[in-house]
């Protein structure tokens, strides 16, 4: 194979075609800069919206719901070619300082997390398309207890850390970034109880928005940002 390789090279020059042009490059991903370096920020829900964890028929919804973290110190707020991590504290779910309703009726759901089997983390990831963020949730991070009328727990993530990702829609003038998970994510579940619990459900779809409001200087927004390092100059 080298030979013919070789024989076709040598007939394209001899026909004055020049050396067959090399294999194209492959294009690296873009690289990530999240802003203010250092500043600490809060997720919120966004006004008017709700959390909603939905197993089987039973939907939970929480009028509650946050987070708090930090954007890594300069440099380790820019990755060259994907995106910047940092730890969360557990998210908090509630509804009026309360258990959440769902769709059952006379039945509520409580909602605890916890960071005992790992780190919560946020991946944000900039790209020219749209920037997104990735939520880790580790090992039985998520677990709601429903009473009531029925008695179930639903544990998310039972056998090892799940990610959920959306779109990151940059603040403006009118209003902080939303990290969206709207569209609806999917989540592995493990669900234990009584009769009327869904216990052959193994995923859970989730949905909420969130709002991004940097604590540090409230001021300023939290931007995620092309962090390609430029080209080395010619010569």
């Amino acid at each position: 194979m080298r030979h013919i390789r070789a024989g076709v090279v040598a007939a394209a020059v001899g026909l004055g075609l020049g050396a067959l042009p090399a294999a194209p490059a492959l294009a690296l991903a873009p690289g990530t800069t999240v802003g203010p370096a250092g500043h600490e920020y809060a997720a919120a829900l966004l006004s008017g919206t709700t959390a909603d964890f939905v197993v089987g028929n039973t939907t939970v919804k929480c009028n509650q719901s946050g987070t708090v973290g930090q954007v890594p110190a300069e440099p380790a707020n820019t990755s060259p070619d994907g995106p910047v991590t940092s730890p969360l504290t557990p998210a908090t779910f509630g509804n009026n300082g309360a258990n959440c309703p769902t769709n059952v009726p006379f039945t509520t759901a409580r909602t605890v997390s916890n960071s005992t089997n790992g780190p919560w983390t946020i991946a944000l990831r900039w790209d020219p398309a749209g920037a997104t963020g990735t939520m880790s949730i580790p090992a039985a991070g998520v677990v709601t207890t429903i009473t009531g009328l029925a008695s179930c727990t639903v544990t998310v993530a039972p056998d090892g850390p799940a990610t959920v990702s959306g779109p990151w829609r940059p603040g403006d003038e009118a209003g902080p970034p939303v990290l969206d998970f709207s569209g609806g994510v999917t989540l592995p579940i493990q669900v234990t109880g009584g009769f009327a619990c869904p216990t052959g459900a193994t995923t859970a779809t989730f949905r909420a928005q969130y709002t991004i409001a940097d604590t540090t200087d409230p001021t300023q927004r939290i931007t995620v940002s092309d962090g390609t390092p430029p080209p080395p100059p010619e010569g």
